[in-house]
């Protein structure tokens, strides 16, 4: 790769890393499994690149790559040995700016959205994310009228695991 592409192939990770970590935390339940994802993910991102033809925004292909990757290994994964608790070790990574409250909630959505599906996970995402229904829908590979109504389904489905 021209270094033109690879100096633009690193700002545009570095300025949208975000979305990778964020993908990371919803994939994974221990540091180590966020770092090697964010690491599988950024090869990809890598690999995939030199084809990216600017026809959406970067982010929205970033979000796509980064899914689909944390996705699939996620999948993988299942097949073989769960990882450490992410909760078991939040004492140890807890910000000294947190609210408890917020924490606490923190911990409640993300225990009631790893209980989704993975595509439901990914759309969840991209809500919290603010991301509007033609850009979820133009992520995730589907139509906007059905990421609407799966994500109607969603809330629904996150009501009631929130409240029994």
């Amino acid at each position: 790769m021209n270094k033109e592409l690879e100096h633009s192939f690193v700002t545009e990770l570095e300025a949208n890393q975000n979305i990778v970590h964020k993908v990371c935390t919803l994939y994974t339940n221990d540091r180590e499994s966020h770092n090697d994802l964010f690491q599988e993910i950024t090869i990809q991102l890598w690999k995939a690149y030199p084809k990216f033809r600017g026809e959406s925004k970067f982010s929205t292909w970033m979000y796509r790559v980064a899914l689909n990757t944390a996705i699939t290994l996620y999948r993988k994964s299942k097949r073989r040995i769960d990882t450490q608790d992410y909760e078991s070790v939040l004492f140890k990574i807890k910000a000294d700016e947190y609210d408890e409250t917020e924490e606490q909630q923190l911990k409640l959505m993300y225990k009631a959205v790893r209980q989704l599906g993975d595509i439901e996970k990914a759309l969840v995402f991209m809500y919290l994310e603010d991301k509007n229904y033609t850009e979820i829908a133009e992520t995730l590979g589907i139509t906007e009228v059905n990421a609407r109504v799966k994500m109607n389904r969603i809330k629904t489905k996150l009501r009631t695991i929130l409240n029994p």
